[in-house]
């Protein structure tokens, strides 16, 4: 038997980052939401099979705008990204899980002011198998964890950071990436499928 075609391509994707954003809110006594305006973002697969996927994210810290130019030099000081020292945040995918029929959790290493730490991305498909397509998701983690302990002067913050990435690509060559239905997900993972019946 040889090998078909099909299996020996992969899937090249684009994403467009004008279409695209990386945003992030904490919940504070007087809001702070902002969005990182220079990043750049790969997702590489050696196959149609999901699990070879690699995300790569890569943001400017010193992008950051949330609307205030206090809380943005705030945010870009040492207390927080440390942007002179750190410039660049990013995310490194290490394994591709598909959850459901539209749902995928990335595990990675999020670094964010030169400190690394597992982090899991959960991330929506719309537009699977067209060509052009969309994934959105969030994370969530602790600001503490990566040694940003201070307040920003009068606004209490949470330590909760929610960070969300919305993709939007299109496959430039080879075949679509091969997402399970609900009745396969059930054969390969009853007691998942279980859990959510």
């Amino acid at each position: 038997m040889l090998p078909s075609v099909s299996r020996a391509q992969a899937p090249v994707f684009a994403i467009s980052t004008g279409d695209s954003s990386v945003t992030f809110s904490v919940k504070a006594s007087v809001s702070l939401n902002g969005t990182f305006e220079k990043w750049d973002s790969t997702m590489t697969f050696t196959s149609s099979d999901l699990a070879t996927g690699v995300l790569d994210i890569k943001i400017q810290a010193d992008s950051v705008s949330t609307g205030s130019g206090m809380k943005d030099g705030k945010l870009k000081g040492k207390d927080f990204f440390d942007v002179k020292q750190d410039p660049v945040i990013t995310f490194h995918s290490t394994k591709f899980t598909q959850t459901g029929p539209n749902t995928i959790e990335v595990d990675g290493d999020f670094t964010i002011r030169g400190a690394t730490k597992p982090e899991k991305l959960l991330f929506t498909v719309t537009g699977a198998g067209t060509g052009t397509g969309e994934v959105k998701g969030t994370m969530a983690f602790d600001r503490k964890d990566y040694g940003m302990n201070k307040g920003i002067p009068f606004v209490t913050i949470a330590d909760r950071v929610e960070v969300t990435v919305d993709l939007k690509g299109k496959r430039i060559s080879g075949p679509p990436i091969d997402l399970k239905q609900s009745s396969s997900l059930e054969k390969s993972d009853p007691g998942r499928a279980s859990s959510t019946r």
